[in-house]
């Protein structure tokens, strides 16, 4: 097994779009990127403690691959919008790959350059590309939290 952390907006719907996949074995909402141990969501709110909503992603490499990871990543959001995504604006928003290996580092930047020469998106990707740190879990109620809520109900 191996692991992703990314960071495209409200984890909620990003935990979705990422558990569903074929190989992804586990999906866990979090927060990473910050300064403070532990931080609880009113804390990350803030934008004091600069955490990132993330979604740590843990994947059987032989069924899905981390370039796979990477699509649906750029898929699921706008990567050019600097700390918002649709009505939700804050550091805590941001865009962001943790990666956790060189290998994981190389790809990202491969697949950003990639998304920002395609032109599918009228202003450059923002995207940033730092070292995993540490992983904090979100409280149990954000964890899966779409697919506990009732049948049709979505997040951007």
């Amino acid at each position: 097994m191996e692991k992703a952390t990314f960071a495209a907006g409200c984890f909620w719907g990003v935990e979705e779009a990422f558990r569903t996949l074929r190989g992804v074995i586990k999906t866990t909402v979090g927060y990473m990127g910050g300064t403070t141990d532990n931080p609880s969501y009113k804390q990350v709110c803030t934008g004091e403690t600069g955490h990132a909503e993330v979604v740590e992603v843990e994947f059987d490499p032989e069924v899905i691959s981390y370039h796979a990871l990477l699509d649906r990543f750029w898929a699921k959001h706008n990567p050019t919008t600097l700390n918002r995504q649709g009505v939700d604006f804050g550091t805590q928003y941001r865009s962001e790959i943790f990666y956790y290996t060189d290998e994981q580092r190389q790809q990202a930047e491969e697949s950003k350059s990639a998304i920002d020469r395609s032109g599918q998106f009228d202003n450059p990707v923002v995207t940033a590309i730092t070292l995993a740190g540490p992983f904090w879990r979100a409280e149990e109620y954000h964890q899966q939290y779409i697919f506990k809520q009732k049948p049709g109900f979505t997040c951007s």
